[in-house]
């Protein structure tokens, strides 16, 4: 292991991953053009290792090879060598990994990829160790193999890149196979989940176990829009498990990235904020739809672990949070029986480790994740004769004191950027659960994170950046800053009818298609028409870890054009579903967010006008009552007099007035509008019959 005295020029960058490598004794360059230039010179091959800051493995890798002075050599004479943070440039990731899943058959980081100086790869892998090991490659026989086959047979290494490349460009014509999509590819999608689905755990598939949220808000969506219980069912198995499993901390609160076994006992233990703000809008729905109070305690914890941990002075919200701390995986969040006892005394240790399923023994490497996988709470209750909130109080006081014992441990690494995109998403998370809970707490926070995104992550002409840290802006900003921010824009209106988030997401959208939409092929673009050229300018549909910009984009239009009456936006939509419909129809549970999006655009819809004065009680309890029940397929539009700029956005509601002086409501319902009411009762009746 070495480190080196003197810094490379990562030491220059921004991000936190980057900068761990800052001192490496490897001659790291980042993604610049300085770097192809000096390849093309030196006539050396390109080495691109592509990861991110809390990524356990891309640790490991560091400490075994990059670390290393003997791999440092190899590099530094027969190499250029790249490093990528992929949450900075996911551009440069998207069109590698999509290289290495086509090469492989896997993909995950880090990255590991060998390509010509014109970014052409010949080789793609992940993690690889320094020496051979349980059948993977060692890096270092690697590195010589090839650097001896770049010298004498460059001819073979080109020719195999450029093979590499069109077989690339063929699966990227694949992704935009056409076709129709309609409730055929619906019932598919849930038969695909119920087929998978672990009836015992919750979740779908085998281990490891992602949460994938935005899954599980189109069976939701799919249970109200058919009246499939075996849909919320699926759902609701799954929300209860996570909840229960070690993927959940249960002292600190926020659920880590994904599960490495089938119980959502053991996580990996790394919390990202794209899979915390997904959960917490799911979690927020699943409440609208069941009224099941441990839902909105879930998103209320989520949001209480955010705003205490995740959120920077000026209230934009932080990237991650590393899974390692002392050189160890998990090491932050596992408890000892001792540790507990020590903290909590042996009466009330006792009682908390029965609860938490803490042995001498462990259930994790011979420590104890937390989780309450195996307990009925009902039952743990009567046998200590305690009522529901006096367990409820009783926990609370004693994780309090755990998470203050907690917080003297040495903390795993914060990864402080701000992304645009993932900001959305947890501007969306918020300003819905400040709808659906009448809790203005969550609204404000929403308010002060898309005042941070719009005052500090634009350019001076509008142009949307992608990455904030230590006061600078970077990065044209991708589908997904402008798909997820304009998302957040919209459930701010929806929650606050202040008009200029409406006016914002309006801009933000148009922008968008200026700048991503394909007009010979339909779709968006991942990249901008301004940003740099890559070997590929992929569009992205597949919804994995995080929904695909065009898959929000897509519901994004159809809301927009609901809202404003603008249905041209409706026909990008129509368009996108076009345009991947046949991949789309090919594997449909793959691409659940945009299936969201098709229920929305095609099934039963409502449009709410309210027209009222915001002091006035009966007009608030309209919002009130509007705004709480689980309507996905329903906008609200707020005429105020004191905001007669809505009528220039939304023409439609020019003539919609008060009712003989009182606060009125216009319900349209499927392109058929109702005669106004004035009174609840006559409100509650009507919002019965929306989905």
């Amino acid at each position: 292991m070495s480190t080196s005295s003197k810094p490379n020029r990562l030491a220059k960058e921004k991000s936190p991953y980057l900068l761990q490598h800052a001192y490496n004794p490897v001659n790291w360059f980042p993604w610049s053009d300085e770097a192809f230039e000096i390849a093309k010179r030196d006539n050396k091959p390109i080495f691109l290792s592509i990861g991110y800051s809390t990524c356990h493995w891309c640790h490991v890798m560091e400490r075994e090879s990059f670390e290393d002075q003997e791999v440092a050599e190899v590099l530094n004479q027969d190499y250029v060598s790249i490093k990528v943070d992929r949450e900075e440039r996911p551009d440069v990731d998207h069109i590698y990994m999509s290289i290495c899943e086509t090469m492989t058959g896997h993909g995950g980081w880090p990255l590991t990829i060998m390509m010509t100086p014109d970014q052409k790869p010949f080789f793609a892998g992940t993690y690889l160790p320094k020496e051979q090991k349980f059948g993977r490659v060692g890096l270092l026989e690697l590195l010589g193999k090839v650097g001896i086959r770049w010298k004498e047979q460059p001819d073979e290494l080109m020719e195999l890149s450029e093979q590499v490349l069109t077989e690339h460009e063929r699966q990227d014509l694949l992704a935009g196979y056409r076709g129709e999509l309609d409730d055929q590819c619906l019932n598919k999608a849930f038969h695909e989940y119920s087929h998978t689905f672990d009836h015992e755990y919750g979740g779908f598939g085998e281990a490891p176990k992602f949460p994938s949220p935005h899954n599980l808000s189109f069976l939701l969506r799919y249970a109200q829009h058919t009246g499939n219980q075996q849909a919320l069912e699926m759902v609701e198995k799954t929300l209860d498990a996570m909840s229960r499993g070690g993927i959940y901390d249960h002292v600190g609160m926020g659920f880590s990235r994904y599960s490495v076994d089938e119980k959502w006992l053991v996580p990996h233990f790394e919390k990202m904020l794209y899979d915390n703000a997904l959960l917490a809008i799911t979690y927020t729905e699943a409440w609208q739809v069941t009224g099941k109070r441990l839902y909105r305690q879930i998103t209320e914890q989520i949001f209480t672990y955010i705003a205490r941990d995740m959120t920077d002075a000026g209230g934009a919200f932080y990237s991650a949070e590393d899974a390692d701390s002392e050189g160890e995986e998990g090491r932050f969040y596992v408890w000892s029986d001792s540790e507990i006892k020590a903290v909590l005394g042996d009466e009330d240790a006792s009682f908390f480790n029965d609860l938490y399923g803490i042995t001498p023994y462990g259930n994790f490497e011979g420590h104890n994740i937390p989780n309450l996988i195996d307990i009925n709470l009902e039952a743990y209750g009567n046998k200590h004769d305690l009522t529901e909130p006096e367990l409820e109080q009783r926990v609370s006081e004693l994780k309090a004191k755990l998470f203050t014992a907690r917080e003297q441990r040495v903390h795993p690494q914060k990864d402080d950027k701000i992304l645009t995109s993932w900001n959305g998403l947890m501007i969306a998370a918020l300003a819905k659960a400040g709808q659906a809970f009448g809790d203005t707490r969550y609204t404000e926070q929403a308010r002060k994170a898309e005042t941070f995104l719009w005052n500090h992550l634009r350019r001076e002409d509008g142009r949307l950046l992608a990455r904030y840290r230590d006061g600078q802006a970077a990065y044209l900003g991708y589908v997904d800053d402008y798909a997820f921010y304009v998302w957040g824009l919209i459930e701010l209106y929806q929650a606050t009818f202040d008009v200029q988030y409406l006016q914002r997401a309006l801009t933000l959208n148009q922008n968008m298609i200026d700048l991503f939409w394909d007009e010979g092929r339909d779709g968006l673009f991942f990249t901008g028409s301004d940003s740099e050229q890559l070997i590929s300018r992929p569009k992205e549909i597949y919804d994995g870890a995080i929904p695909s910009g065009n898959s929000i984009a897509a519901h994004n239009f159809v809301r927009l054009a609901r809202l404003t009456g603008e249905t041209r936006l409706e026909d990008y939509a129509a368009k996108q579903f076009k345009a991947f419909g046949g991949m789309v129809a090919h594997y449909p549970s793959g691409h659940s967010a945009l299936l969201s999006a098709l229920l929305y655009a095609t099934g039963k819809t409502s449009e709410i006008v309210i027209v009222g004065q915001r002091n006035d009680p009966q007009t608030a309890q309209f919002v009130q009552e509007v705004q709480a029940g689980f309507r996905p397929n329903m906008v609200v539009i707020f005429k105020d007099k004191g905001q007669p700029e809505i009528a220039e956005i939304a023409p439609y509601i020019h003539d919609y007035d008060l009712v003989d002086g009182k606060p009125a409501v216009y319900v349209c319902e499927h392109f058929a509008c109702q005669a106004p009411v004035t009174h609840i009762d006559d409100l509650k009746a009507m919002l019965d019959r929306i989905e």
